[in-house]
């Protein structure tokens, strides 16, 4: 398995053209946002080191401790498609929401120093981070006593 935490902080913004496909598909996949209980509807996309774009979004379930982040959707949809390194995530929803603290662990595991970019989908506000400005000292497999 590659260590991608090794490669992450080289990387350069994505191009204002990448930018504006992931803002897209981020504001197109929440419109597939299941969230009956708290109708905060999020949609999440990634862009891969090799351009192209992996989308996904909430899933809430009744028992609420199940529901399933859209970043974190997108993560294990692009991990089933191959995808192991990742340049930068967009997030939409209303208020422009930063990720929750564990999604910005699982996102820390394939880039922990990848584009953020989040997305007001009332006022079209955008803002942009760095991973590792979100989670400084974030949990790793350097962590994690060798045997």
């Amino acid at each position: 398995m590659t260590d991608v935490h090794s490669h992450v902080s080289e990387i350069d913004p994505p191009s204002d053209e990448d930018v504006q496909r992931l803002i897209q598909a981020a504001i197109s996949a929440r419109d597939h946002a299941y969230a009956p209980q708290s109708h905060f509807y999020v949609g999440a996309a990634l862009l891969t080191h090799d351009g192209r774009i992996v989308e996904g979004c909430n899933v809430e379930n009744a028992s609420y401790s199940l529901t399933q982040c859209a970043e974190r959707t997108a993560v294990c949809t692009a991990v089933a498609g191959g995808y192991r390194m990742f340049h930068a995530v967009a997030i939409a929803s209303i208020g422009g929401a930063m990720p929750c603290g564990a999604c910005r662990q699982v996102l820390a595991e394939f880039g922990s120093d990848l584009f953020v970019y989040t997305i007001d989908v009332i006022d079209g506000d955008q803002q942009m981070r760095r991973l590792s400005d979100l989670l400084p000292d974030a949990f790793s497999t350097s962590n994690i006593p060798k045997r």
